[in-house]
């Protein structure tokens, strides 16, 4: 069963190949263009009853928040990269380019990311490390001067979740206008 008290709890072999064949159904019908993952339908093509998909995801948020996984540790990666440049600022700006590129490539990721509350305790622990690590960035660039001091990493997330609806519906060519815009606003004002 899928852990929601905030400890981890071991899953019994049975239930873990369940788990998995769960999410490979899954990402096979994403991979297929069928990005609905009705719960019903996930479970007749893994081979398993309905109760069992819905004990290890209650809804179909539950199940992208699991199949949004890898894309969060690349994120954190990223992050953590980007924490280690020489400029900050610039660390920032790419990171949030970086981070626009998984959202507007992945919908689905980018509505985990702005998300308000989590399914799974993992995914809260992966925002909170994503947040961290921006606040350190953050933080340094504040240093330099290069970000207003009101500012936190939960803002950023949320800006660049509007900016990512913002290119969807303006068309990809304005992404890069976009985001420039954003980090002219994260700038202390004039």
């Amino acid at each position: 069963m899928t852990p929601r008290t905030g400890q981890e709890k071991e899953l019994r072999a049975d239930a873990a190949r369940n788990r998995a064949r769960i999410l490979q159904v899954a990402r096979g019908q994403l991979a297929a263009g069928d990005n609905t993952l009705q719960l019903n339908a996930v479970a007749r093509l893994a081979g398993v009853g309905v109760g069992t998909v819905y004990r290890h995801f209650p809804n179909r948020h539950a199940l992208v928040e699991a199949l949004s996984a890898d894309r969060f540790r690349e994120l954190v990666e990223e992050a953590q990269a980007a924490a280690a440049e020489e400029d900050p600022f610039t660390g920032l700006r790419r990171l949030l380019r970086f981070a626009l590129d998984r959202m507007l490539d992945d919908p689905d990721f980018a509505a985990v990311l702005e998300s308000a509350g989590d399914t799974d305790v993992r995914t809260s622990h992966m925002k909170a490390e994503l947040d961290g690590t921006v606040m350190g960035l953050l933080d340094g660039a504040r240093l330099s001067g290069a970000v207003r001091s009101s500012v936190d990493a939960e803002d950023v997330r949320r800006l660049l979740c509007g900016v990512g609806h913002a290119v969807r519906s303006g068309g990809g060519g304005v992404r890069d206008l976009y985001l420039d815009v954003l980090l002219e606003g994260l700038r202390p004002p004039r």
